[in-house]
């Protein structure tokens, strides 16, 4: 189960530089075709051992400080709720502003770990200076410069250490399907049409967390837990119309996750935010389902299905193998066959494909388009076999593996996907020196 940490903070404190550094965001430079601005407040990191989610609440909100004000105190109101460890980040620069003390008597309040992070202090002068910000009341404080680094692994160490400790979660071999979705996309009456099918047998699980309730759901032959975090429907205190909130709100639920239902309002198109939720799910290496809801709305030429389909797959390249369903909730159009699709992603990203076969599959393809050379040199692969993890991710070993390129790294997913059923599942393939 995935852990959350926020970073709070006025704008301009350097919030941003201390996200990037945590979770190592190289990657911007590499995503530049698929738009760096994928998910520039979400991140995974890892420290100690211990991986987490990290949440940049910073730098979304437009307009005069007044304006501000009332925004930031959403915003930390919302990792309050969220986020299970938060770091609160002043500048000591500028040193106690009142904005930091508004953040800080919210954050006082708060029954989750604080960490005080005084930033820019790259001297022992400002170290001193540093002490003004013990009258925030939040004890004792973290120094560091996040663009540099130094202090950050004192505060990470902290952190971690305040991390709930990870439970190991009850051994429930029921497929965990999680609904997320932009606000209004259909998310409960999705649902709904669930419950409202078979009524009775609702019964919730306590979540792991306080606010992502499983309920346990028998229906249409199958039986799952639905991850429905109760926040994404029931906070009306946050203005939803930010993109940023529901991507947050549907971090948890994503993370808690086997599957992610991802509904998409037809009328609406395929947006920024469903990207956004898209990208996280496959990030997290979930299964996915695409359903676009309130098809009925939607004036109809011939053939229109194909062509609203066409451009999602466009816009989630290059990772489209991944089932598209028109339903309506309203009417309950389509639901079996979106259980019945979930279910079946589900299985695909359990499946284990034995050494043997899939040694006798897939380097014989290799063999047959073999990587190309590179400066003079051949590529030679000679095992390859599925590594023990929880979502499906196979090793190829070959004598030069720092040679073989993206473009063959796709190649040999796209023939396994043709050969194996990974419809719906990110799979990873690492080239690795034997």
């Amino acid at each position: 189960m995935g852990n959350i940490v926020a970073i709070v903070g006025r704008p301009n404190v350097g919030k941003s530089t201390l996200f990037n550094r945590l979770v190592q965001r190289r990657e911007a430079i590499v995503d530049a075709v698929s738009g760096v601005t994928r998910d520039r407040n979400y991140g995974k990191s890892e420290w100690n051992g211990r991986t987490f989610s990290v949440i940049d609440t910073g730098g979304y909100i437009l307009g005069s400080d007044d304006v501000f004000e009332a925004e930031i105190d959403k915003q930390v109101e919302l990792a309050i709720d969220e986020a299970d460890v938060i770091i609160f980040m002043v500048d000591v620069e500028s040193g106690v502003t009142g904005m930091d003390n508004d953040v800080a008597d919210l954050l006082r309040k708060a029954k989750k770990p604080v960490f005080l992070a005084v930033n820019k202090v790259d001297s022992s002068m400002r170290e001193s200076d540093a002490a003004e910000f013990y009258a925030l009341g939040l004890g004792d404080y973290y120094t560091i410069a996040s663009i540099s680094g130094s202090g950050t692994g004192d505060l990470l160490d902290a952190v971690v250490e305040a991390l709930p400790k990870q439970d190991e979660p009850e051994e429930d071999e029921l497929p965990r399907f999680a609904v997320v979705g932009r606000p209004n996309a259909g998310k409960s009456s999705f649902i709904n049409a669930l419950i409202g099918e078979e009524r009775y047998i609702v019964t919730d699980i306590a979540g792991t967390t306080r606010d992502a309730v499983d309920t346990r759901y028998k229906g249409f032959g199958f039986e799952f837990n639905l991850v429905d975090t109760a926040g994404i429907r029931k906070k009306s205190r946050v203005s939803e119309d930010l993109e940023f909130y529901s991507v947050m709100r549907s971090v948890r639920a994503i993370e808690h996750s086997d599957v992610c239902i991802l509904i998409v309002d037809a009328t609406r198109g395929f947006e920024g935010q469903d990207q956004s939720i898209f990208w996280l799910a496959e990030k997290n290496k979930k299964g996915i389902v695409i359903l676009v809801n309130k098809w009925d709305l939607v004036e109809k030429e011939t053939n229109s299905t194909k062509i609203f389909e066409e451009k999602i797959r466009q816009e989630i390249a290059p990772f489209t193998d991944v089932p598209i369903i028109f339903v309506s909730a309203l009417t309950k159009q389509r639901i079996f066959k979106a259980i019945e699709t979930a279910v079946e992603v589900y299985e695909n990203r359990k499946q284990k494909i034995s050494t043997s076969k899939l040694n006798d599959t897939m380097l014989e393809i290799v063999k047959q388009n073999p990587p190309p050379a590179n400066k003079g040199k051949y590529i030679k692969i000679k095992y390859c076999m599925q590594l023990p993890s929880p979502t499906p991710q196979f090793v190829f070993f070959a004598n030069l593996p720092q040679y073989v390129k993206d473009p063959y790294k796709r190649y040999v997913e796209n023939k396994m996907r043709e050969i194996y059923k990974f419809t719906g599942v990110p799979i990873v393939i690492h080239f690795r020196s034997k």
